[in-house]
């Protein structure tokens, strides 16, 4: 196998949904502008919610990897 280098970068992904659309959302927009994705890692889940307690909006942070090709 040939040597690799891959970069890790941070996300964020909401949904007024579901925690799975939130980490979905992240990795399709971040797979519109960036090539060779190889690992999103989950590493933490949370919600924003209204004054009144109620969720808004479901929030997951992800770590996602993909191949650095430099120059």
């Amino acid at each position: 196998m040939p040597e690799s280098v891959y970069k890790v970068i941070e996300l964020i992904g909401t949904s007024s949904e579901s925690w799975e659309k939130a980490a979905a959302n992240a990795v399709g927009l971040a797979a519109k502008s960036l090539r060779d994705l190889r690992v999103a890692e989950v590493v933490k889940l949370d919600m924003q919610l209204d004054g009144k307690g109620q969720v808004e909006a479901y929030r997951a942070k992800l770590n996602v990897s993909f191949k650095f090709e430099g120059s």
